[in-house]
């Protein structure tokens, strides 16, 4: 019998661990370009594989059901079924798939919503990158995540009751030209400034002009709390 044979047990060399699992996530987006970045964002961590993508809920329901992801980053306004009641139909099939809703803004409604429908996180899409992927890797351990900024809206929702926050907006949209109410609507629906130029029938220089005026009579420093306020107000 060898001597290594005859070595006592406390002396035996464990076995080499194996690499973790990789977490297994899918991308829902009705944008292509949103879900190529997404993709090429979580594609350069070791740790994250992207399994499939889709372009509205219910093919992300069949995604879901077909590769059996970690996580699927949901984005909310899509067309046929919207992230919202996809999120909500993984919930009642009892899928263990963790869910982070991804969006391009943020209200107190479609937050709780999101999270009363089993959403484990709510990010918006100007996330950095390492805060993605980072909050990824959070869910995937069945850790809840959110943005910073959806944090202080759930906050701000508890102390402030929802007639104060309609009105606070409205006083603040009366602030504004018949233009700027319009580049202000458009931008809460999401669109880009080539997009509202086009829609407006203006140059994007002046749309620039009219997003820079928002941001002083509207008291906001980006585009997300413009549309947090149109929405408030109900204009949206």
């Amino acid at each position: 019998m060898s001597s290594a044979e005859n070595a006592p047990a406390s002396q035996a060399v464990p076995a080499a661990a194996g690499p973790a699992p990789r977490v297994r996530v899918a991308i829902v987006d009705d944008d292509a370009l949103v879900r190529a970045g997404l993709r090429m964002i979580l594609g350069g961590d070791p740790g994250i594989v992207v399994v499939g993508e889709a372009g509205d809920g219910h093919d992300g329901l069949d995604l879901v059901d077909r590769e059996r992801p970690d996580v699927v980053l949901m984005d909310i306004r899509m067309p046929r079924l919207d992230g919202l009641v996809a999120t909500r139909r993984l919930g009642e099939r009892g899928a263990s798939t963790r869910v982070i809703v991804l969006t391009t803004f943020d209200t107190d409604e479609m937050v709780l919503t999101a999270l009363r429908h089993g959403a484990a996180g709510f990010l918006l899409k100007d996330t950095p990158p390492e805060d993605l992927v980072q909050a990824v890797r959070r869910v995937a351990r069945g850790e809840p995540m959110l943005s910073p900024s959806v944090t202080a809206q759930l906050i701000a929702a508890v102390a402030q009751p929802p007639d104060a926050r309609e009105g606070s907006a409205r006083e603040r949209l009366a602030r504004l030209t018949d233009r700027e109410r319009e580049v202000a609507v458009a931008v809460a629906r999401g669109l880009s400034n080539a997009e509202i130029a086009r829609e407006l029938y203006m140059g994007v220089a002046t749309v620039k002009t009219h997003v820079g005026h928002l941001f002083a009579k509207l008291e906001v420093a980006n585009r997300v709390q413009i549309a947090r306020c149109v929405h408030d107000a109900g204009l949206v």
